[in-house]
């Protein structure tokens, strides 16, 4: 829902990455290419990132009880 603020494997902090990768994907760069020039490296960082899902939208428009 919320990018994490650190790899939970590595430890390598990753949150400052998200936004500026999700821009250039929406731009039609190539994924690889982002994550070469952004510094990720470690295929555990690597994983993080693409296995996000941004849902911080969708769930702000439900009430709390």
């Amino acid at each position: 829902m919320i990018i994490p603020i650190r790899c939970w494997s590595c430890g390598k902090p990753i949150a400052h990455l998200w936004e500026e990768y999700t821009e250039r994907i929406k731009k039609g760069e190539d994924p690889k290419k982002v994550m070469d020039a952004l510094g990720l490296e470690r295929y555990c960082c690597r994983a993080m990132i693409l296995g996000q899902v941004d849902l911080i939208d969708t769930v702000a428009q439900f009430k709390k009880f």
